[in-house]
């Protein structure tokens, strides 16, 4: 009864989100009108690009593009005027690993909720993702097993239905029956019999399975695949060195996705898994918070991008043996008995990984972490592993855009996307003040100023 008193006050506050009511930290709203030609009168610039602020400039945007950047521009008639002289301005954050159907109360129980309960926590993320800064991102898995939500999230942000950051998809974890995107081991006996059988359409086994799959992922609409290299911390029925395919079965994976103009992406920890989809030809890695030096060595000989989530999986091992920290993270008693197996294994990786050249993008894996937290703490969390800030703060915006195949955005300068955020302060001196954006543009509508 209490879970069900928790689903439904969670489930009202995110439908008076979407009825534009009361919101975490200031509200931003739709613009329905094309936006005026804007100046911003910025106190110090970076560009996404260097490895240091530029100092004070002036940004004409027009038509939701950057049009001029220079110490002064020309000011077109009826062009408003934006004083942001004592903030930092900076690219639109990108965070490139979210599950804004998911929430972290739910997720040993998330089957029991509605596709359109889920739809309904989407649209709440959304909303807090854009507020905080972050105007593009990438989810990378619907807890909608058996629909396509974040398909048409997608969809209705980019149509201006609903408020939120540019959202990319890969709608379903493709998973092997028992690995960890096999949602059948979060059953409760409290919400299923024991003999329930539930139809998950992400579920694959074998290279001809996997390929039908694949392809029905991206004809409802899939921007990139994901799939379970490895098992997981927070399944209950796997181990995070666990492997889950076989070479054969990633090389189809892959190529099958290749073969349709989608890149790969898999959710791997251990070496074996991550070795596994480097031969098959991934773009990217998700967590691999396990891997060795010469893993990571591979993986920049390859090209191939990383993706840590450090905040989620990193701190978790720094504080496994914070009692209080457990208790407030209320997570089931299996996610803390990995983390303890684990946790020297990841510091160890998170070192090596700061020691390496391997390219780096940003993402949180907010979802399995509450939204009211910012997801800006990522870039701290980086730092505090050794990452250097300018290279922390590029995974946000720059390297996160290259990873994505988004040339238009995660750079200031002529011609981009009018994707920018301003905050107090200065993360080069403070990578803590990325947390106190108080500006948000996208595409040069302004939906957060001080």
């Amino acid at each position: 009864m209490a879970k069900h008193r928790k689903v439904r006050a969670l489930l009202l506050a995110a439908a008076a989100l979407v009825f534009g009511q009361a919101a975490l930290g200031a509200e931003p709203t739709a613009v329905t009108t094309p936006a005026p030609p804007t100046v911003i009168l910025a106190g110090n610039v970076w560009d996404g690009l260097a490895d240091a602020p530029l100092g004070p400039m002036e940004i004409l945007i027009q038509d939701g593009k950057i049009a001029a950047m220079g110490r002064t521009v020309v000011r077109p008639a009826g062009a408003r005027v934006v004083d942001l002289s004592t903030r930092t301005v900076t690219p639109g954050f990108i965070d490139t690993h979210v599950h804004i159907t998911l929430r972290p109360q739910f997720e040993d129980s998330i089957m029991s909720l509605s596709p359109a309960a889920k739809a309904l926590l989407g649209v709440e993320a959304l909303r807090i993702l854009l507020n905080n800064g972050f105007t593009t991102v990438r989810d990378v898995s619907d807890m909608d097993l058996h629909g396509y939500t974040t398909v048409d999230l997608k969809r209705a942000v980019a149509s201006g239905s609903i408020v939120g950051p540019r959202l990319l998809v890969a709608p379903h974890i493709i998973s092997a029956t028992a690995g960890h995107g096999d949602g059948s081991a979060l059953l409760s006996a409290d919400n299923f019999p024991v003999t329930s059988v539930i139809w998950q359409n992400n579920i694959a086994d074998g290279p001809d399975e996997i390929r039908k799959v694949v392809r029905s992922e991206v004809n409802r609409g899939a921007d990139w695949i994901k799939f379970a290299a490895t098992g997981g911390f927070s399944s209950p029925a796997d181990d995070p060195a666990q492997t889950s395919y076989s070479q054969e079965e990633m090389n189809m994976l892959v190529s099958t996705a290749r073969d349709l103009g989608r890149p790969a992406s898999p959710h791997a920890y251990g070496d074996e898994g991550i070795g596994r989809a480097l031969r098959a030809g991934v773009r990217t890695i998700e967590h691999g918070n396990l891997a060795s030096a010469e893993t990571l060595a591979q993986m920049e000989k390859q090209g191939v991008y990383i993706v840590p989530t450090q905040f989620a999986v990193i701190r978790q091992a720094r504080l496994i043996d914070d009692d209080a920290f457990w208790k407030a993270a209320g997570k089931p008693p299996y996610v803390r008995a990995k983390y303890r197996k684990y946790s020297k294994d990841l510091l160890a990786s998170a070192k090596n990984l700061a020691a390496s050249k391997v390219k780096i993008a940003f993402g949180t894996d907010l979802g399995t972490y509450s939204f009211e937290q910012n997801g800006a703490q990522e870039f701290g969390e980086m730092a505090a592993n050794g990452i250097a800030v300018p290279r922390a703060l590029k995974a946000g915006t720059s390297m996160a855009a290259e990873l994505l195949g988004l040339a238009d955005i995660g750079v200031l300068a002529v011609g981009k996307n009018a994707d920018i955020v301003a905050m107090p302060g200065n993360p080069f001196a403070d990578i803590r003040a990325t947390e106190k954006v108080d500006f948000v543009m996208k595409d040069g509508a302004i939906y957060r100023q001080p």
